[in-house]
């Protein structure tokens, strides 16, 4: 036992401490980042998730702070302490096993409860006990060091440092390189790994290696989609790439000689194409390209913001016009052109939106924005000054065209209000919602605004057009006889940079959104 005690106090273990301290700093932060990568398909990655995850840390790490305390001045022997890490890396074990229970469990709660009851029963737990870390180090640190003010503000910054590192590597490198559940799982091994190393070498338990095991035995792992349905329909998960933007898998559906792929980010699908006839699954693509192009059939140049499938920007190249597209995620582009064979005679940019726009010196016919981030559209873009920097990207003749989602029977001034900050910009701005039926009313919106005269749209536009045979009369329907969209239940408003509630506005919309996502999601493609 003596020699145990020397161990403790020696300057190995002072080292082991530092070590331990920027680690547990570190995995804060691993598990509060890599958590919306968890929510997000399920609840977005916009202000209620990030909100949550935020608010939760806090909390969970303030609760850990005041509880050890008392437990550090009651038991301040350093097995607690490393016995409490251990405890924090089973629970971050746990997380990939029950978060499909969870989040299922907490999703009838609606998108801002529903966010933080899933991110606290999720990550609270291992938080609180990753907070009770920092008491028990300060209490153990001074009682070696002595100097009290000293020893406290090395531990805080050695904390503090881990945390940025854990923030910088998970956003810049784990999320890219690895799948969600393999790290946690990595960070359950490390902080299994410390508790066991300190239980080994500096109080030689050497029966706690055996616990080395644990992430062994349970390490996730996955397999690809690859059923055939009961109808003969053979459903294959072709890619499935991490980015750090978030998941992009693509998926084919198979029968007999029919052949359609789609293209799914966190679970949300963002285009999709016949691969035999070459032509877009889904109606908003046509409006898309019909409009702009029946309004402005003379048109040469066209800007794509967002790239999806990279149908878009296939179907007005096929017209003769040179497209420029502009996606923030590589992984996109790839994707885009590996898997739906995306030509294009101009320029592909990865680069920010809104930066593009600001830097832009080129002027188009046509600029098509269709970006979603997850199940809505960012924020930044819809903006009187965004919507500003798309004015100055026309050409006196260009046509802008946006594609939304929107209640169209239950509107809350969201798309109203995106409309009324247009229309000092735009002489002109009308909407075309998609003619598509489900219970909650949802469906794309087109909207498209110009200046100079009003025009009529040429109907020749569709003579000799492709369309995929199930949706074609709904795409002619919802460009010739567009539906009204319900009065905004609150004033609109122009919507500016210093003021954009549309992520509170819209909320309704994304939860009828996601609930239609997830009773359809049969085969588990959101939840793996």
């Amino acid at each position: 036992m003596n020699d145990d005690n020397n161990n403790i106090h020696s300057p190995w273990f002072l080292r082991f401490l530092m070590l331990t301290a920027v680690l547990c700093g570190g995995f804060v932060m691993v598990v509060e980042v890599m958590g919306s990568r968890i929510i997000g398909p399920f609840f977005g990655v916009g202000l209620f998730v990030w909100t949550s995850l935020i608010a939760v840390a806090l909390l969970s790490l303030a609760l850990g702070y005041w509880i050890a305390g008392y437990w550090a001045d009651k038991r301040e022997h350093p097995d607690n302490l490393y016995g409490i890490i251990l405890v924090s890396g089973l629970l971050v074990m746990l997380i990939p096993f029950i978060k499909t229970a969870v989040i299922e469990l907490c999703i009838p709660l609606g998108l801002r409860w529903g966010a933080f009851a899933s991110t606290f029963l999720l990550f609270g737990p291992p938080l609180f006990v990753l907070g009770c870390v920092s008491p028990y180090l300060i209490k153990i640190a001074t009682k070696e060091f002595h100097l009290i003010g000293r020893t406290v503000g090395r531990f805080y910054a050695l904390s503090t440092l881990g945390s940025m590192v854990g923030t910088t590597a998970t956003g810049f490198f784990l999320i890219s390189y690895f799948r969600v559940d393999t790290v946690f799982m990595l960070t359950a091994a490390v902080l299994i790994g410390m508790s066991v190393t300190y239980f080994v070498l500096f109080r030689k338990r050497y029966i706690m290696l055996l616990l080395m095991l644990l992430p062994v035995i349970f390490w996730p792992t996955y397999k690809p989609i690859d059923v055939v349905l009961s109808d003969g329909t053979r459903v294959q998960e072709v890619a499935n790439l991490s980015s750090y933007y978030g998941l992009t898998k693509v998926v084919d559906y198979t029968y007999e000689d029919k052949h359609v792929r789609d293209l799914l980010i966190d679970g949300f699908t963002q285009g999709g194409f016949d691969m035999v006839n070459r032509v877009s699954l889904y109606e908003y693509s046509y409006l898309l390209e019909f409009i702009p192009y029946g309004l402005n059939p003379n048109g040469s140049q066209a800007l794509v913001i967002g790239l999806g499938a990279g149908v878009v920007p296939m179907r007005y190249e096929a017209r003769g016009v040179s497209v420029d597209a502009v996606d923030i995620d590589p992984v996109i582009v790839d994707v885009a052109k590996e898997f739906f064979d995306l030509k294009v005679s101009g320029e592909i940019y990865v680069d920010d939106a809104r930066y593009f726009l600001t830097t832009n010196q080129k002027r188009y016919d046509y600029v098509i924005m269709d970006v979603f981030n997850g199940d809505l559209t960012p924020t930044l873009l819809l903006s009187y000054e965004a919507f500003g920097l798309i004015k100055k990207s026309l050409t006196d003749e260009g046509i802008f065209a946006i594609n939304l989602v929107a209640d169209i029977q239950n509107e809350t001034a969201g798309i109203h209000s995106i409309l009324k900050t247009l229309r000092p910009l735009f002489e002109h701005v009308d909407y075309y919602p998609i003619h598509k039926k489900n219970k909650n009313n949802i469906t794309n919106v087109v909207v498209v605004a110009y200046n100079g005269v009003a025009r009529e749209l040429n109907n020749g536009v569709f003579a000799g057009s492709r369309i995929y045979p199930p949706i074609r009369e709904r795409v002619i329907n919802s460009i010739l006889s567009p539906k009204k969209i319900a009065a905004p239940q609150r004033p609109p408003i122009v919507l500016t940079d210093d003021f954009n509630p549309l992520d509170t506005w819209d909320s309704g919309t994304r939860e009828g959104l996601r609930a239609l996502v997830l009773a359809s999601d049969d085969l588990g493609l959101l939840r793996n």
